[in-house]
């Protein structure tokens, strides 16, 4: 199993835009592309706390995962909404993208 580990910090100011493009069209498009969105928060305390959106999407292999984000990538619903919502600008400063891969500590019967 792979989980792929997504944190974005924000500009200053555009947290709310940012929850909001999630909450309103990515989520379901990430669904409509086979993402597995385990889990998905903004930071409330810690490091970029006021300014930090952090989700994992659990992946069965990596053809699966390079297969998602080609797809929705290319989406032209995806594309109208990231201009539409980035049409004040950007609403991320930096996006930090890690896979963590759970085989070597799953127990072996």
């Amino acid at each position: 199993m792979l989980y792929e580990l997504r944190e974005y910090t924000v500009v200053p100011g555009r947290l709310p835009a940012l929850i909001a493009r999630f909450t309103d069209h990515t989520l379901e498009l990430f669904a409509k592309h086979g993402f597995d969105v385990e889990f998905i928060s903004h930071t409330e305390f810690g490091e970029n706390s006021i300014g930090e959106v952090v989700y994992v999407v659990r992946w069965e292999s990596y053809q699966q995962m390079q297969d998602g984000w080609a797809g929705f990538l290319a989406d032209p619903e995806w594309q109208r909404v990231k201009a539409d919502s980035e049409k004040d600008g950007p609403l991320n400063s930096a996006v930090r993208r890690r896979l963590l891969n759970t085989a070597p500590f799953e127990r072996r019967s």
